[in-house]
Protein backbone atom coordinates (compact mmCIF):
# COMPACT_ATOMS: atom_id res chain seq x y z
CA UNK A 1 0.00 0.00 0.00
CA UNK A 2 2.51 2.26 1.02
CA UNK A 3 4.67 2.19 -2.15
CA UNK A 4 1.14 2.18 -4.11
CA UNK A 5 1.32 5.54 -2.67
CA UNK A 6 4.78 6.63 -3.19
CA UNK A 7 4.06 5.45 -6.82
CA UNK A 8 1.23 7.94 -7.14
CA UNK A 9 3.52 10.60 -5.55
CA UNK A 10 6.34 9.93 -7.55
CA UNK A 11 4.43 10.19 -10.32
CA UNK A 12 2.38 13.53 -9.34
CA UNK A 13 5.41 15.25 -8.94
CA UNK A 14 6.92 14.02 -12.01
CA UNK A 15 3.75 15.14 -13.91
CA UNK A 16 4.12 18.70 -11.69
CA UNK A 17 7.92 19.18 -12.58
CA UNK A 18 7.09 18.55 -16.44
CA UNK A 19 3.92 21.04 -16.38
CA UNK A 20 6.56 23.38 -14.90
CA UNK A 21 8.72 23.02 -17.40
CA UNK A 22 6.52 22.92 -20.39
CA UNK A 23 4.87 26.31 -18.82
CA UNK A 24 8.22 27.65 -18.16
CA UNK A 25 9.69 27.16 -21.74
CA UNK A 26 6.39 28.24 -23.29
CA UNK A 27 6.70 31.89 -21.16
CA UNK A 28 10.41 32.68 -22.03
CA UNK A 29 9.77 31.23 -25.83
CA UNK A 30 6.63 33.27 -26.27
CA UNK A 31 6.20 36.74 -28.07
CA UNK A 32 5.21 39.21 -25.78
CA UNK A 33 4.41 42.21 -27.27
CA UNK A 34 1.82 42.94 -30.60
CA UNK A 35 3.39 46.48 -30.63
CA UNK A 36 6.21 48.38 -30.04
CA UNK A 37 6.01 49.09 -26.78
CA UNK A 38 8.43 51.84 -24.34
CA UNK A 39 9.52 50.98 -20.92
CA UNK A 40 12.51 52.54 -18.55
CA UNK A 41 14.38 51.50 -16.10
CA UNK A 42 15.30 53.87 -13.37
CA UNK A 43 17.83 53.88 -11.11
CA UNK A 44 17.00 52.12 -7.99
CA UNK A 45 14.53 49.72 -9.93
CA UNK A 46 14.55 46.48 -8.69
CA UNK A 47 13.68 43.34 -10.95
CA UNK A 48 10.19 43.00 -9.33
CA UNK A 49 9.79 47.03 -9.91
CA UNK A 50 10.92 46.41 -13.58
CA UNK A 51 8.30 43.17 -14.09
CA UNK A 52 5.55 45.83 -13.08
CA UNK A 53 6.31 48.25 -15.39
CA UNK A 54 6.19 45.47 -18.25
CA UNK A 55 2.88 44.66 -17.38
CA UNK A 56 1.89 47.81 -16.95
CA UNK A 57 2.82 48.76 -20.60
CA UNK A 58 0.92 45.62 -21.54
CA UNK A 59 3.86 43.13 -21.65
CA UNK A 60 2.23 39.42 -21.27
CA UNK A 61 4.92 37.81 -19.53
CA UNK A 62 4.33 35.54 -16.84
CA UNK A 63 6.39 37.40 -13.72
CA UNK A 64 8.11 34.37 -12.00
CA UNK A 65 9.39 32.91 -14.97
CA UNK A 66 10.85 36.46 -16.16
CA UNK A 67 12.71 36.67 -13.12
CA UNK A 68 13.40 32.69 -12.65
CA UNK A 69 15.27 33.46 -16.45
CA UNK A 70 17.07 36.73 -15.05
CA UNK A 71 18.19 35.12 -12.22
CA UNK A 72 19.09 31.24 -13.23
CA UNK A 73 21.25 33.18 -16.27
CA UNK A 74 23.29 35.44 -13.72
CA UNK A 75 21.81 38.85 -15.18
CA UNK A 76 19.60 39.82 -13.14
CA UNK A 77 21.97 42.20 -11.89
CA UNK A 78 23.03 43.61 -15.12
CA UNK A 79 19.78 45.21 -16.17
CA UNK A 80 21.32 48.59 -16.86
CA UNK A 81 18.99 52.35 -16.44
CA UNK A 82 17.40 54.07 -19.52
CA UNK A 83 14.25 53.78 -22.08
CA UNK A 84 13.94 51.08 -24.13
CA UNK A 85 11.94 50.47 -27.26
CA UNK A 86 10.61 46.92 -26.80
CA UNK A 87 10.44 45.49 -30.82
CA UNK A 88 7.27 43.86 -31.78
CA UNK A 89 7.45 39.65 -31.14
CA UNK A 90 10.10 39.93 -28.55
CA UNK A 91 10.82 36.98 -25.99
CA UNK A 92 11.74 36.88 -22.26
CA UNK A 93 15.39 35.77 -23.57
CA UNK A 94 15.39 38.57 -25.95
CA UNK A 95 14.09 41.53 -23.26
CA UNK A 96 16.55 40.71 -20.62
CA UNK A 97 19.44 40.77 -23.48
CA UNK A 98 18.40 43.80 -24.22
CA UNK A 99 18.01 45.32 -20.64
CA UNK A 100 21.88 43.79 -20.18
CA UNK A 101 23.19 45.52 -23.69
CA UNK A 102 22.21 49.10 -22.52
CA UNK A 103 20.97 49.91 -26.04
CA UNK A 104 18.39 52.34 -25.47
CA UNK A 105 16.22 54.41 -27.46
CA UNK A 106 17.75 57.45 -29.43
CA UNK A 107 15.56 60.60 -29.43
CA UNK A 108 16.34 63.15 -31.85
CA UNK A 109 17.14 66.89 -31.87
CA UNK A 110 18.13 69.59 -35.20
CA UNK A 111 19.57 72.70 -34.64
CA UNK A 112 19.06 74.74 -38.22
CA UNK A 113 21.54 76.33 -39.91
CA UNK A 114 20.53 80.32 -39.82
CA UNK A 115 18.94 79.80 -35.90
CA UNK A 116 19.97 82.30 -33.19
CA UNK A 117 21.09 81.02 -29.81
CA UNK A 118 17.83 82.25 -28.60
CA UNK A 119 15.95 80.19 -30.86
CA UNK A 120 18.17 77.33 -29.96
CA UNK A 121 17.77 77.39 -26.33
CA UNK A 122 14.25 77.62 -26.48
CA UNK A 123 14.09 74.46 -28.90
CA UNK A 124 15.86 72.57 -25.92
CA UNK A 125 14.08 74.00 -23.37
CA UNK A 126 10.42 73.03 -24.83
CA UNK A 127 11.98 69.12 -25.49
CA UNK A 128 10.13 67.19 -23.20
CA UNK A 129 13.33 64.43 -23.16
CA UNK A 130 16.11 66.88 -22.45
CA UNK A 131 16.52 67.25 -18.41
CA UNK A 132 16.73 70.93 -17.97
CA UNK A 133 19.53 72.24 -15.75
CA UNK A 134 20.05 75.76 -17.38
CA UNK A 135 17.99 77.74 -15.00
CA UNK A 136 19.15 81.07 -16.73
CA UNK A 137 19.45 83.19 -19.80
CA UNK A 138 22.24 85.19 -18.91
CA UNK A 139 24.11 84.41 -22.22
CA UNK A 140 28.01 85.48 -20.45
CA UNK A 141 26.88 82.29 -17.78
CA UNK A 142 25.42 79.62 -20.46
CA UNK A 143 28.94 80.57 -22.13
CA UNK A 144 31.15 79.92 -19.53
CA UNK A 145 29.59 76.72 -18.99
CA UNK A 146 30.55 75.87 -22.25
CA UNK A 147 33.68 77.40 -22.62
CA UNK A 148 35.22 79.93 -20.45
CA UNK A 149 36.99 81.60 -22.91
CA UNK A 150 34.05 83.01 -24.52
CA UNK A 151 31.31 85.69 -23.16
CA UNK A 152 28.43 84.34 -25.72
CA UNK A 153 27.12 81.35 -27.09
CA UNK A 154 26.47 83.14 -30.14
CA UNK A 155 26.88 80.50 -33.03
CA UNK A 156 29.47 78.01 -31.18
CA UNK A 157 27.29 75.29 -31.88
CA UNK A 158 27.16 72.92 -35.21
CA UNK A 159 23.84 73.03 -36.76
CA UNK A 160 22.81 69.57 -37.24
CA UNK A 161 20.66 66.21 -36.07
CA UNK A 162 21.95 65.16 -32.57
CA UNK A 163 20.22 61.57 -31.83
CA UNK A 164 20.41 61.23 -27.39
CA UNK A 165 18.91 59.27 -24.87
CA UNK A 166 16.25 60.32 -22.68
CA UNK A 167 17.09 62.65 -20.01
CA UNK A 168 20.39 63.62 -21.13
CA UNK A 169 21.32 67.03 -19.98
CA UNK A 170 20.76 70.29 -22.27
CA UNK A 171 24.29 71.29 -21.59
CA UNK A 172 25.64 68.00 -22.62
CA UNK A 173 23.86 68.49 -26.09
CA UNK A 174 25.07 71.83 -25.95
CA UNK A 175 28.41 70.77 -25.91
CA UNK A 176 28.22 67.73 -28.16
CA UNK A 177 27.30 70.49 -30.60
CA UNK A 178 29.96 73.01 -29.25
CA UNK A 179 32.54 70.27 -29.93
CA UNK A 180 31.50 69.88 -33.35
CA UNK A 181 31.90 73.19 -34.41
CA UNK A 182 34.77 73.66 -33.16
CA UNK A 183 36.77 70.28 -34.80
CA UNK A 184 34.74 71.63 -38.18
CA UNK A 185 36.06 74.98 -37.90
CA UNK A 186 39.19 73.65 -37.03
CA UNK A 187 39.64 71.64 -39.99
CA UNK A 188 38.71 74.48 -42.43
CA UNK A 189 40.41 76.68 -40.98
CA UNK A 190 43.51 74.63 -41.53
CA UNK A 191 42.46 74.60 -45.18
CA UNK A 192 41.92 78.30 -45.30
CA UNK A 193 42.80 79.88 -48.43
CA UNK A 194 45.50 82.31 -48.26
CA UNK A 195 45.68 86.48 -47.73
CA UNK A 196 42.28 86.61 -45.43
CA UNK A 197 41.42 89.16 -43.81
CA UNK A 198 40.61 86.99 -40.59
CA UNK A 199 43.63 86.70 -38.02
CA UNK A 200 41.51 83.47 -35.70
CA UNK A 201 38.62 80.83 -36.75
CA UNK A 202 36.35 82.87 -34.42
CA UNK A 203 36.84 85.74 -36.37
CA UNK A 204 35.90 82.93 -39.55
CA UNK A 205 32.91 81.55 -37.49
CA UNK A 206 31.51 85.10 -37.52
CA UNK A 207 32.17 85.33 -41.04
CA UNK A 208 30.37 82.28 -41.77
CA UNK A 209 27.14 83.58 -39.62
CA UNK A 210 26.91 86.23 -41.45
CA UNK A 211 26.91 84.61 -45.20
CA UNK A 212 24.56 81.93 -43.33
CA UNK A 213 21.71 84.85 -43.33
CA UNK A 214 22.34 86.44 -45.88
CA UNK A 215 22.42 83.59 -48.08
CA UNK A 216 19.08 82.52 -50.61
CA UNK A 217 20.74 80.38 -52.21
CA UNK A 218 23.49 77.64 -51.38
CA UNK A 219 25.41 78.37 -54.49
CA UNK A 220 25.97 82.52 -53.89
CA UNK A 221 27.45 81.28 -50.43
CA UNK A 222 31.08 82.07 -52.36
CA UNK A 223 30.43 84.98 -53.78
CA UNK A 224 28.69 86.87 -51.03
CA UNK A 225 31.98 86.17 -49.25
CA UNK A 226 34.07 87.12 -51.61
CA UNK A 227 32.14 90.79 -51.24
CA UNK A 228 32.60 91.27 -47.31
CA UNK A 229 36.33 89.69 -48.11
CA UNK A 230 37.29 92.30 -50.14
CA UNK A 231 35.26 95.12 -48.05
CA UNK A 232 37.11 93.79 -45.23
CA UNK A 233 40.56 94.43 -47.33
CA UNK A 234 39.71 97.70 -48.70
CA UNK A 235 38.73 98.63 -44.40
CA UNK A 236 34.73 99.01 -46.05
CA UNK A 237 31.86 98.69 -43.99
CA UNK A 238 30.29 95.61 -44.57
CA UNK A 239 26.51 97.15 -44.62
CA UNK A 240 24.66 93.91 -44.24
CA UNK A 241 21.19 94.07 -42.67
CA UNK A 242 21.29 90.40 -40.99
CA UNK A 243 23.75 92.28 -38.43
CA UNK A 244 21.46 95.39 -37.97
CA UNK A 245 18.56 92.55 -37.13
CA UNK A 246 20.62 90.87 -34.60
CA UNK A 247 21.54 93.89 -32.80
CA UNK A 248 18.01 94.93 -32.87
CA UNK A 249 17.04 91.79 -30.61
CA UNK A 250 13.26 92.35 -29.87
CA UNK A 251 12.97 96.02 -31.36
CA UNK A 252 12.88 93.84 -34.57
CA UNK A 253 9.40 93.94 -35.86
CA UNK A 254 9.87 92.45 -39.55
CA UNK A 255 11.29 96.38 -41.01
CA UNK A 256 14.57 97.97 -41.41
CA UNK A 257 14.02 101.69 -40.68
CA UNK A 258 15.92 104.70 -42.38
CA UNK A 259 17.00 104.88 -38.18
CA UNK A 260 17.54 101.89 -37.81
CA UNK A 261 20.61 101.86 -40.12
CA UNK A 262 21.85 105.34 -38.18
CA UNK A 263 21.32 103.34 -34.50
CA UNK A 264 24.93 102.58 -32.76
CA UNK A 265 25.07 99.07 -31.48
CA UNK A 266 28.19 96.79 -31.68
CA UNK A 267 26.44 94.73 -34.67
CA UNK A 268 25.49 97.70 -36.36
CA UNK A 269 27.67 97.28 -39.74
CA UNK A 270 26.33 100.42 -41.35
CA UNK A 271 27.88 102.50 -38.35
CA UNK A 272 31.32 100.10 -37.43
CA UNK A 273 33.59 98.70 -40.01
CA UNK A 274 35.05 95.36 -39.90
CA UNK A 275 33.38 91.97 -38.13
CA UNK A 276 30.82 92.65 -35.15
CA UNK A 277 31.57 91.03 -31.74
CA UNK A 278 30.39 87.75 -32.29
CA UNK A 279 28.51 85.28 -34.48
CA UNK A 280 24.53 86.58 -35.47
CA UNK A 281 23.17 82.64 -36.09
CA UNK A 282 24.22 79.12 -36.11
CA UNK A 283 26.75 78.58 -39.73
CA UNK A 284 26.63 75.21 -41.24
CA UNK A 285 29.95 73.68 -42.82
CA UNK A 286 29.07 75.36 -46.64
CA UNK A 287 28.89 79.08 -44.67
CA UNK A 288 32.06 78.07 -43.15
CA UNK A 289 34.45 76.90 -45.69
CA UNK A 290 32.80 80.09 -47.98
CA UNK A 291 33.84 82.12 -45.61
CA UNK A 292 37.45 80.56 -45.58
CA UNK A 293 37.66 80.04 -49.72
CA UNK A 294 35.55 83.43 -50.77
CA UNK A 295 35.20 83.57 -54.69
CA UNK A 296 37.63 86.02 -56.63
CA UNK A 297 36.16 88.95 -58.51
CA UNK A 298 35.69 92.39 -58.15
CA UNK A 299 32.61 92.91 -56.89
CA UNK A 300 31.28 95.03 -53.80
CA UNK A 301 28.01 94.67 -53.31
CA UNK A 302 24.90 92.62 -53.77
CA UNK A 303 20.95 93.36 -54.09
CA UNK A 304 18.25 91.23 -53.60
CA UNK A 305 16.31 90.34 -56.56
CA UNK A 306 13.19 88.98 -55.10
CA UNK A 307 14.03 85.17 -55.84
CA UNK A 308 16.62 84.70 -53.30
CA UNK A 309 19.09 85.34 -55.38
CA UNK A 310 21.07 88.50 -55.77
CA UNK A 311 22.48 90.99 -58.39
CA UNK A 312 26.17 91.31 -57.45
CA UNK A 313 28.14 94.77 -58.71
CA UNK A 314 31.85 96.18 -58.54
CA UNK A 315 30.64 99.80 -58.54
CA UNK A 316 28.19 101.84 -56.40
CA UNK A 317 26.79 103.18 -60.00
CA UNK A 318 26.04 99.54 -60.92
CA UNK A 319 24.88 98.55 -57.43
CA UNK A 320 22.27 101.84 -57.09
CA UNK A 321 20.94 100.38 -60.97
CA UNK A 322 20.03 96.84 -59.59
CA UNK A 323 18.58 98.74 -56.29
CA UNK A 324 16.00 100.66 -58.46
CA UNK A 325 15.64 97.71 -60.66
CA UNK A 326 14.58 95.15 -58.25
CA UNK A 327 13.98 97.09 -55.06
CA UNK A 328 12.40 100.33 -56.12
CA UNK A 329 10.50 98.60 -58.91
CA UNK A 330 12.42 101.98 -61.18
Amino acid sequence: MTSKFLGIAILLTSLSVGWLWLDYQNAIQQALVDKTVYVEIEKGDSLNRITEKLQEQGVSIKPIWFKWYAYVNNKAALLKTGEYELAEHSTVPELIDLFVSGKVRQHSITFPEGWTFSQLYELIRKNDKVHKTIDTMDLGSIASMIDRNYSHPEGLFFPDTYFFEKNTTDIALLKRAYDRMRSVLETEWQNRQPDLPLTSPYQALILASIIEKETGLASERPAIAGVFVRRLKQDMMLQTDPTVIYGMGAGYDGDIRSKDLKTQTPYNTYVIKGLPPTPIALPGREAIRAALHPEPGESLYFVAKGDGSHVFSATLKKHQEAVNLYQLGR
